[in-house]
């Protein structure tokens, strides 16, 4: 693995600026962490409230791990989670009420895919949908986006993926391939760019990660087809460009990334802002990468393991391992861990 000593480990979900080509630095052995929790199958977010963290699993379950003891508690849907490939139960957003969710999670068949933002409380031992925000956001094995997080404006932010189709993401008619923007209550925000539209920017293929810095700035992580995986600085309205451009390629009226991975491939997920700059969660390089201002990539954290997402409570950073592949079936042996 290439690296870096670790970055300061006080960070949030928050990110950074610029545009230049990434650079990754030369290696190092894997760090030292701590194993917070194992057994856990196909984790994708984890969220804090105070101390207690929260996490979903793939299959359908939402975790909270308080005082050291671990409860997992079933998410009763109303539309059941269709757990295959790489869609499942994914992004949590936690509202001022830690017991009252918004989630993002796969639904449909196989054959007929489709994504749900919906809110849901603790009612005895099981997390239970009780509204739609976002109903049929189209869905795909793999390219489903998936995070939900509420941004500094109390606005709810939510990326979906292209779905393979290459006409979706720059039509402003589809919900596929954007980040949107919606209101607590499921309505189409006042200050969104397109009339009578969630959409915020377009031109994604997966997005996964989306971050904002201390002044505001949003960030967003996502994958690219074969390599060109990109670090994006959000604006209200903005194209970037896929599947028009890539990498350094570009076109009138689309905005370039912050950074990208060239021909190799990070496989970002989750997002965090930190004190130099942004905190990448990568799935292929087994480890949490650091984005400076000026674009620059180094490897902030050698973790040896698939890392699905970032977070830190105060100034101790965990993060989630996804170790299985979303291309293979079967049962995913993963971690919650504490990086020293």
């Amino acid at each position: 693995m290439n690296g870096d000593a670790p970055l300061p480990l006080c960070l949030h979900r928050r990110a950074a600026p610029a545009a230049f080509a990434a650079v990754l630095t030369a290696a190092t052995a894997a760090q030292a962490h701590t194993t917070v929790l194992e057994g856990l199958d196909y984790p994708w977010d984890i969220e804090a409230a105070g101390e207690t963290l929260f996490l979903t699993e793939k299959g359908g379950t939402l975790g909270v791990l308080s005082q050291g003891a671990f409860t997992r508690h079933p998410l009763v849907t109303r539309v059941p989670i269709l757990n295959d490939r790489g869609g499942g139960l994914m992004g949590l957003a936690l509202t001022d009420d830690p017991l009252h969710v918004v989630l993002y999670h796969h639904a449909g068949t196989p054959s007929d895919r489709y994504n749900r933002v919906i809110e849901a409380e603790l009612q005895g031992d099981a997390f239970v949908e009780t509204r739609v925000l976002i109903d049929d956001i189209p869905g795909h094995p793999l390219y489903n986006g998936g995070r939900v997080a509420f941004g500094p404006d109390g606005m709810l932010y939510v990326t979906t993926g292209w779905t393979e189709n290459p006409d979706l993401p720059q039509d402003l008619e589809s919900l596929a391939g954007k980040i949107l923007r919606v209101t607590p209550d499921g309505d189409i925000p006042t200050g969104n760019p397109f009339d009578g539209s969630l959409v915020w920017s377009l031109g994604h293929r997966n997005p996964q990660g989306i971050a904002w810095d201390d002044a505001g700035t949003m960030y967003a992580a996502e994958h690219g087809q074969s390599g060109h995986d990109e670090v994006n600085r959000i604006t209200a309205g903005g194209n970037y460009g896929w599947p028009l451009v890539q990498g350094d390629e570009t076109g009138e009226g689309l905005t370039p990334p912050l950074a990208h991975s060239g021909g190799r491939t990070w496989a970002p997920s989750g997002l965090a802002w930190g004190e130099d700059g942004l905190l990448l969660a990568s799935l292929r390089q087994g480890a949490v990468l650091a984005v400076s201002q000026d674009g620059t990539v180094r490897q902030a954290y050698d973790a040896g393991a698939r890392i699905r997402d970032v977070l830190a409570v105060g100034h101790t950073f965990y993060a989630i391992t996804t170790n299985r592949s979303p291309r293979r079936d079967g049962p995913s042996e993963d971690y919650l861990i504490r990086l020293d």
